[in-house]
């Protein structure tokens, strides 16, 4: 018996058992690893810009498309995701459409949105067609030579209104574009045998393109070329084209065109940007300046903030410049003022 209580109490002594009561034997607890919590939603950050077109001042950017964005891309690169408008048909060929302005673009205009961090671009706007159908055919086929991702246009409405669709931390965004210039629109439109663009204007197959990319995507993105040049506040039409990508389930609806800011704010749960203005641009001062990149953050598929990262176009060379301090804080209160004529919410409505 003693020699048995000597083996017994070296292996008491041992281990992590808890100890008990004096006089009480320890009594042994084995604790299950408690199973990982669910990780949330993933933070997803996107940038998004105006108008960009490589013209006079801008076409000599191209002499080296890795910095043709200038500093500015540095925003454009730090988002998982980010877009502009290419402001311009890619071609050499084609001839000028009956129309004032005409902006055409060398292929190395691609090797410059993407050597600036984007991901894809609209061309859904009134340019892409400047020089025609052979125009529009070759920015199409330069785009997919350089492996840029591009929407809002093709070879025919179903190419047109066909999403571009794309996966970014388990989240699936599907974007379409949309131009709703009036001039040449009943030309230019893409059709089931012609070539041409997605017009918001074709409002039945515009909002059936919506509620179809809605079914494949999580978050459905509208870029839409519209509004008044020179003009601050959105037109009736722009604000009820905007209506209707909500109903169809669009979760953020982008505006370019109007060669100045507009306001932004919350059309019941989608979020919406009026107009984002000129970014590399060919002529100073064309009503503004004044630019930006707005930086929209996501918490999964729900917009939780917004804000816009200020810049300025340079007067020489066409880049938009980011601005820092004084000149920051005019363009943030400029920009927050837009607001006022939008008839958005400044947060979004719960259900």
């Amino acid at each position: 018996m003693a020699a048995l209580l000597a083996i017994a109490l070296p292996l008491g002594a041992c281990g992590t058992a808890p100890k008990g009561r004096p006089g009480t034997p320890a009594t042994a607890t084995f604790h299950t690893p408690a199973p990982p919590s669910p990780a949330g939603p993933p933070e997803i950050t996107l940038a998004f810009a105006g108008d960009v077109h490589f013209m006079d001042r801008t076409l000599k950017l191209l002499d080296d498309p890795a910095t043709a964005f200038g500093p500015i891309s540095s925003v454009l690169s730090a988002a998982d995701l980010a877009v502009v408008n290419l402001e311009s048909a890619v071609t050499t060929r084609g001839t000028p459409e009956p129309k004032r302005y005409h902006f055409r673009a060398p292929t190395t205009a691609y090797d410059a949105i993407k050597a600036a961090g984007v991901d894809a671009v609209t061309i859904a706007n009134n340019h892409a067609l400047d020089y025609g159908r052979i125009g529009l055919a070759d920015t199409v086929a330069a785009a997919k030579a350089a492996s840029m991702p591009y929407f809002g246009a093709g070879a025919n409405a179903a190419e047109a209104y066909a999403p571009w669709i794309t996966e970014v931390k388990g989240v699936k965004f599907a974007f379409l574009g949309f131009d709703q210039f009036f001039e040449l629109w009943q030309q230019w439109k893409a059709t089931d045998g012609q070539s041409g663009i997605a017009m918001a204007r074709d409002l039945p197959r515009a909002v059936a393109a919506a509620k179809a990319a809605r079914q494949q995507a999580d978050v459905l993105i509208v870029y839409v070329h519209w509004g008044n040049e020179g003009d601050q506040c959105p037109t009736a039409e722009q604000r009820s084209f905007a209506a209707e990508m909500a109903k169809a389930g669009a979760d953020l609806v982008i505006g370019t065109h109007a060669h100045l800011l507009m306001g932004d704010g919350y059309l019941g749960k989608t979020y919406v940007q009026y107009g984002l203005g000129n970014f590399v641009w060919y002529h100073d001062d064309a009503w503004s300046n004044d630019t930006g990149v707005l930086r929209v953050t996501m918490t999964g598929t729900k917009v939780t903030r917004t804000e816009l990262v200020p810049a300025y176009i340079s007067r020489q060379t066409g880049q938009p410049l980011p601005v820092p301090g004084a000149e920051a804080d005019r363009i943030n209160r400029k920009y927050a003022g837009l607001r006022s004529c939008t008839r958005l919410s400044s947060t979004p409505s719960t259900p």
